[in-house]
């Protein structure tokens, strides 16, 4: 499948008052990945948006794993696993040293057609034809 990594530096505004990654960040760790990810496959938001769809994100997990703290260099993957009917990316976070795992989640995304808000049950073409052709 298709991946995607990008690296972070653990800023202080990142923590919490236990001096760790506050919890919600990683949130848009995945997002800044995913972005990666969809840049790759020529799909990304204004892409989606000028094809007629919208993707709202439909469930989301999160796994923590070990603590990210301040100054520490993260590696962030998103990898693209289903595509046929809906968008599920895996995310993994790793240690960017040490390659130690750090947090694992996904995403699951579903099209909706912008004219009708109507949700699809099959991955628009447009989507298809792009992902296809890079595999």
């Amino acid at each position: 499948m298709i991946s995607a990594s990008i690296t972070e530096t653990i800023q202080f505004y990142h923590l919490d008052p236990m001096n760790v990654v506050w919890h919600g960040n990683y949130v848009q760790f995945f997002e800044n990945a995913r972005c990666a990810l969809l840049d790759k496959i020529d799909y990304n938001y204004p892409q989606m948006d000028a094809s007629g769809y919208v993707w709202p994100i439909v469930d989301m997990r999160v796994k923590y794993v070990g603590p990210c703290t301040f100054g520490q260099e993260i590696k962030i993957t998103a990898t693209l696993r289903e595509y046929e009917n809906r968008l599920k990316i895996d995310y993994l976070i790793t240690d960017a040293k040490t390659g130690r795992k750090l947090t694992k989640g996904f995403t699951i995304q579903v099209a909706v057609e912008k004219s009708s808000g109507e949700m699809q049950f099959c991955s628009p073409d447009v989507l298809t034809q792009k992902i296809e052709a890079l595999v």
